[in-house]
């Protein structure tokens, strides 16, 4: 019962009527009459300080005001800056592959090979319509065909009086069928070779990429730096699976048959073969059948 009669006082009590007057001093005369209680006065106050919480909070989240806010970072900041983070760490990339193909050319003119200890990133090239295998059955039979024929001297290179020297075993770009020959006299320094669509082309010996672009007349070119100041040279490429820097091995892909530049009549490679800027006809190295 006590407990009920002093709940029922309380809240007699916050309901209690009470008249807020304001007067003028010297006329008290009345200027204001507000009659309040307890219970009003607390609900008007947090009404008004709910409204206020609510209306700082739109100001701070909509207007330039939440700038300066110790310790808010603005979103296109953060943005510029997250860029800028991975800008540097591409160009520090970048970098690093500058110094080592540096390195490799060097070492080439030098007469070296490039170091090969490091595996290069297989790219991996997405080729509409279909996604050819790159290390395929074919490619696994052409790698013993080239095993078996490395018994033999057909593919070793000789200099220009016909002797023979330390031999060098060329690994087939691409196996198919010799359209145009090599032929200096019209400008045509290698042969192009016809094969099936989206086949992959490698690497005719170890060594080092030097160019790997777009130009207009040939489309997709890559070329790549070998010992003994040989070079050898694969145009009309769809898609190229190396980058400049980057080291090969002999018989490595590094390309997919394409059919891209203006001068081309159709799928197939153009590949031209050097040694000290004198270009050599890869049939006397090369079995393309």
């Amino acid at each position: 019962m006590d407990s009920k009669k002093v709940k029922n006082k309380f809240f007699k009590k916050i309901k209690n009527k009470y008249r807020l007057v304001i007067l003028n001093d010297a006329s008290f005369e009345e200027k204001l009459s507000i009659k309040l209680s307890p219970l009003n006065t607390f609900i008007i106050t947090f009404s008004a300080a709910v409204l206020l919480i609510l209306f700082v909070t739109i100001v701070i989240a909509y207007t330039p005001l939440r700038e300066s806010i110790p310790g808010y970072t603005d979103v296109s900041l953060r943005k510029e800056l997250t860029a800028l983070v991975l800008k540097s760490d591409s160009l520090e990339k970048e970098l690093e592959q500058n110094h080592q193909y540096i390195k490799n050319i060097s070492a080439i003119l030098r007469g070296e090979l490039p170091e090969t200890g490091i595996d290069d990133q297989i790219v991996d090239a997405t080729v509409s319509p279909g996604n050819p295998n790159i290390k395929s059955k074919e490619d696994s039979s052409l790698r013993e065909y080239v095993e078996r024929e490395e018994t033999f001297s057909l593919n070793s290179s000789k200099d220009e009086n016909g002797n023979s020297g330390n031999k060098v075993f060329y690994f087939p770009p691409l196996i198919g069928s010799v359209t145009s020959e090599f032929n200096p006299s019209e400008d045509h320094f290698g042969i192009d070779i016809v094969a099936p669509k989206d086949e992959a082309i490698k690497a005719t010996l170890a060594g080092t990429v030097i160019f790997a672009e777009w130009t207009v007349e040939t489309g997709y070119v890559i070329q790549l730096q070998h010992a003994n100041n040989l070079t050898s040279i694969y145009k009309h490429n769809s898609v190229l699976l190396k980058k400049t820097g980057n080291k090969v091995k002999a018989g490595e892909a590094i390309a997919i048959v394409g059919n891209s530049g203006k001068l081309t009549t159709g799928p197939h490679l153009h590949f031209e073969l050097w040694r000290n800027g004198t270009a050599l006809d890869p049939k006397k190295y090369i079995n393309f059948e």
